[in-house]
């Protein structure tokens, strides 16, 4: 009985292997696992430097544009102050209703500014994940990985050192948008 338990256990792992019996393969090397952060590539990429620098000065001039905005609320409000008493009633209502107006309107443009910041952001981050999603690939390819996953994304708690390939992926991104310039 226990040989034939034996031969059954045989058979089902080289089934459960792919083997026919006879001259059966071994199984599998362990699947290599990597990971990538890709903030870090955002961050560190001149890639992603570049349209960091760019969304800073579209920011300024949005800034630039608030603060022009925020004067003439302040000097429209200090008006109201200072000639307020001395205005007729319509007079001091019209003003005060411009001022609410210009106010609305600030609050307005600042909502608009956030929501084109935001979207720009996005954008210029989703350019640069398509790019680098080549690069990855490639890596992953040439130094034998099964599986390359997002750190933040993929919710891994723990991975060693060794299984990070943010560095490497960073290098060969900037590389190959240094080739890209050059053409």
């Amino acid at each position: 009985m226990k040989g034939r338990s034996l031969g059954l256990a045989v058979i089902a792992g080289t089934l459960l292997l792919g083997g026919s019996g006879a001259g059966a393969q071994a199984p599998p090397a362990t699947p290599r696992i990597g990971y990538i952060d890709l903030a870090r590539v955002l961050a560190r990429s001149s890639a992603g430097v570049a349209a960091r620098e760019q969304l800073e000065r579209e920011k300024a001039a949005m800034q630039k544009e608030m603060d022009t905005k925020r004067q003439e609320l302040e000097k429209l409000r200090e008006e109201l102050e200072k000639k307020g008493p001395l205005m007729t009633a319509d007079t001091r209502r019209d003003r005060e209703e411009v001022m609410e107006r210009k106010r609305r309107d600030a609050t307005r443009l600042a909502d608009d500014f956030q929501r084109e910041l935001g979207r720009k952001e996005q954008q210029l981050a989703q350019k640069v994940m398509q790019d680098i999603s080549g690069v990855i690939e490639r890596v992953g390819k040439q130094r034998g990985y099964y599986l390359v996953l997002e750190r933040g994304r993929a919710g891994v708690l723990y991975s060693s050192p060794e299984a990070d390939l943010t560095d490497e992926i960073l290098k060969a991104y900037d590389q190959e948008n240094a080739t890209k310039g050059k053409k």
